[in-house]
């Protein structure tokens, strides 16, 4: 029993690794060595909990510890982040690392989201999980999950398009 237990929870790993760090990664605002934590603590929950959820939805249940765990560890503590008085060069027009610019961008917007809002953003667009799905992972009713999807969508357009301004 034991062995076909850590066969099916080896094999779920091995197969979502890099979906789940990803979402784990956006959950957290970018930072890999929290994302790999997180991710970590995750899925050490879903192992004790396999059994029961190997049939069912394994991956729902990651993402719903995932997300609630990065909320949660958003309110404990500060993590470091600092502030830069000058914002990077914009990449020139064609240039190949312009999508990981771009993404850097989109990272460092969502990590300025307070926790709800990022988690409903991601698990909203990036998961393209239904605004039903999203309230469920949240733990909280469809109309708040949609409230803080939009407010994070709107703020996160702030972000972005108020920071830089055009030159000339």
């Amino acid at each position: 029993m034991e062995q076909g237990r850590a066969e099916g929870f080896d094999g779920f790993v091995a197969t979502r690794w890099s979906t789940l760090f990803h979402l784990s990664r956006l959950l957290v605002g970018g930072d890999r060595h929290r994302a790999e934590d997180l991710l970590q603590e995750a899925l050490v929950k879903l192992w004790f909990v396999w059994p029961r959820i190997a049939e069912e939805a394994p991956e729902a249940y990651v993402r719903k510890v995932l997300a609630r765990a990065a909320a949660r560890s958003a309110r404990r503590r500060w993590w470091g982040e600092s502030p830069v008085e000058e914002l990077p060069d914009l990449p020139a027009a064609g240039d190949v690392s312009a999508a990981v610019v771009e993404r850097s961008r989109l990272e460092w917007a969502l990590a300025q989201l307070p926790p709800r809002q990022r988690a409903a953003v991601v698990l909203r667009y990036y998961q393209d999980l239904s605004e039903k799905q999203v309230a469920e992972v949240l733990g909280c009713p469809v109309g708040t999950a949609r409230s803080h999807a939009s407010r994070g969508v709107a703020r996160l357009r702030r972000i972005l398009f108020d920071v830089i301004e055009p030159v000339g």
